[in-house]
């Protein structure tokens, strides 16, 4: 499970501002939607800030060989602090992905100046593994089919077939929980 940032938000003590409203987005790095959806997700950032914490949850869809990789690779690329910009570069890449494989994920990784050799360390010994079949494991258990999907307030909005109408209601519900 990857945060907006490389550390964890603070729990809310008295006198603190009220901890951010959590958005979950199940998604596969190797599909089309998930690219479609960044804008939704872009928008969000910037509407909410650090009001909203958007979190990566992994959803690798079999119909994908490289998906798997993928997010492993992104969990590689929050823990060097390029988590986001990782995954967007590589979501603006999903056919290359699809043709090309892992190496794509480390021509990304170069791009953004992270530590490449890391990179390949990391899908070859697995050390992200558990937390993407956890993200996949949670997702299952909470009915996720396909992605992206998101989960805010306990309410779960398929954006597999259709993005229409989705940002609108997360915004909704933010606001409702926010107090906007």
């Amino acid at each position: 499970m990857s945060e907006t940032t490389p550390e964890s938000s603070p729990a809310s003590t008295p006198g603190s501002p009220a901890a951010p409203v959590v958005l979950d987005v199940w998604c596969e790095l190797q599909c089309p939607d998930c690219h479609a959806a960044l804008d939704d997700v872009r928008a969000l950032r910037e509407q909410y800030g650090d009001r909203l914490d958007i979190r990566l949850r992994h959803f690798p869809l079999e119909k994908h060989k490289h998906a798997y990789a993928a997010a492993q690779a992104a969990e590689e690329a929050f823990e060097q602090g390029q988590g986001w910009p990782y995954v967007e570069a590589v979501l603006a890449r999903t056919e290359a992905l699809g043709s090309q494989g892992e190496r794509v994920l480390l021509d990304v990784a170069r791009e953004l100046g992270l530590d490449v050799e890391e990179f390949d360390t990391a899908l070859i010994d697995g050390r992200h593994l558990l937390i993407v079949d956890a993200d996949e494991a949670e997702g299952k258990a909470i009915g996720v089919t396909g992605t992206p999907t998101y989960v805010i307030d306990g309410e779960r909005l398929d954006g597999g077939k259709s993005q229409a109408g989705l940002r609108a209601r997360i915004t909704e519900i933010a606001d409702r929980l926010l107090g906007s």
